[in-house]
């Protein structure tokens, strides 16, 4: 694959993707299958249970006929068409840990549900790896502010009307609100139960709330996303919400596609730093992981 000419942004700033200096980042368990094994759906899922309550998603790379690996994901619910921080903890920790493919600049891989995405290697230099998030759906929404504002046990006025609420896909189904204040933003705490049948009925992955006021003027947006629909109330930093919130911010001019900065999280704990720029004209994420358990999965 013919290398383009691009830059990200410095390394000292994308080495903190998806974490700040003192915050945990997003967990995620990888299981790496070789020599042709295969897991069934049912056995995806069965591991992906038994780690409810330690990570978000498990994934799950093999090899792939089409691509350099395939990724499949799965929460603790079902299995989940993409997961951005998975995808950066299951392709940092490859590569980094494989001479061969350190010297490879990119590589394709195969998503079960959302086509082949490519890879950008950038630890030699950045200590981080860039993911092509996948190409955006803007599906829009009619759902009423009222009702939005009672699931998400909000008073309809902390929703923000100067940008328009929306549902675009970048991986995942992703219903973003605006809201005014960043007081009420990370003080936010909707019922679960009540979230995921909201998001069941109106066909929604996953619901990313916004808002311009920042603690840090480094950073562009705070955001929050919430996931009931796969088994956990909140994700505390999120690659594919971000990314379709990305591309709303470049649908509603709020960024020109340079390299920027979005904090993630709800008040008592250190913001997620979560880093976004775009190359012709597609979003890409990227960052590394930290290796916490390795060993053997037996089944």
């Amino acid at each position: 694959m013919a290398r383009k000419n691009y830059s990200f942004p410095d390394r000292e700033t994308e080495r903190q993707h998806f974490t700040s200096e003192k915050s945990l980042g997003n967990p995620a368990a990888c299981i790496y299958l070789g020599n042709g094994q295969t897991l069934s759906t049912d056995q995806m899922l069965a591991i992906a249970r038994q780690h409810k309550g330690f990570v978000s998603e498990v994934i799950y790379c093999s090899e792939s006929s089409s691509a350099d690996y395939k990724l499949i994901y799965y929460s603790s619910e079902c299995e989940v068409d993409f997961c951005g921080h998975g995808t950066i903890a299951c392709m940092y920790s490859l590569i980094k840990s494989i001479a061969e493919l350190m010297e490879k600049s990119e590589l394709v891989i195969e998503t079960n549900n959302k086509g082949n995405l490519i890879v950008y290697n950038r630890i030699s230099e950045q200590d981080a790896v860039f993911i092509t998030a996948p190409e955006p759906k803007h599906i829009g929404t009619d759902l009423p502010s009222e009702i939005i504002a009672q699931n998400l046990k909000l008073r309809s006025e902390q929703i923000c009307n100067q940008y328009p609420i929306d549902i675009i896909d970048a991986g995942l189904r992703t219903l973003i609100v605006p809201l005014t204040a960043l007081k009420d933003e990370v003080n936010v705490y909707p019922h679960e139960q009540q979230l995921k049948n909201f998001c069941l009925d109106h066909d929604i992955d996953i619901i990313l709330i916004f808002t311009k006021e920042v603690q840090s003027t480094q950073n562009i947006a705070h955001t929050r996303v919430f996931a009931p629909r796969f088994g956990y109330l909140e994700d505390p930093a999120t690659g594919s919400g971000n990314s379709a919130f990305g591309y709303y911010m470049i649908k509603n001019k709020l960024w020109d596609g340079t390299g920027t900065s979005i904090e993630q999280g709800n008040t008592g704990m250190e913001f997620n730093i979560v880093k976004l720029i775009t190359l012709d004209g597609k979003i890409l994420f990227g960052g590394r992981a930290t290796e916490r358990i390795i060993g053997k999965y037996l089944i």
